[in-house]
């Protein structure tokens, strides 16, 4: 899955414009030779520093002592661009489209899959002979 050389930015701004106009992320991964994890990393990075935010390097850096959590949000100099260039309106929407879509697809999934439960529940309890209910103590 994973590639022998790493991507350059501008190929993994490519592919996240691709997942931007609704590419699916699972064949667009098996096609670039990449984890999907990657993807939604890229993607992620893109959208809160643009084009930038792709080049970014991870783990500590030599040289650098860590100075707490003051030293660590403010990051290297580069890090955040001056003016970052968002996706279009356009790719966004799409984008937000995708998500939605999933969305709906992950709740279509888990309301399938009670409906089944519920009824190997109910088969379970007319088998078994059990009453469904009982009558109230109350009167």
């Amino acid at each position: 899955m994973s590639r022998k050389s790493p991507l350059s930015s501008a190929e993994k701004e490519r592919l996240v414009r691709r997942l931007a106009a609704g590419e699916r992320v699972s064949a667009l991964a098996k096609e670039a030779g990449v984890l999907r994890k990657s993807l939604y990393e890229w993607q992620a990075a893109y959208r809160a520093f643009g084009a930038a935010g792709l080049n970014r390097k991870r783990g500590p850096k030599a040289g650098r002592a860590s100075g707490g959590p003051a030293a660590a949000a403010s990051g290297p100099p580069d890090a955040r661009p001056p003016d970052p260039q968002p996706p279009d309106e356009l790719a966004r929407a799409q984008a937000r489209i995708g998500e939605l879509e999933r969305l709906v697809g992950r709740q279509q999934a888990d309301i399938d899959f009670f409906r089944k439960a519920l009824r190997s529940w109910d088969e379970k309890r007319r088998a078994s002979g059990a009453p469904i209910c009982s009558p109230s103590s109350k009167r």
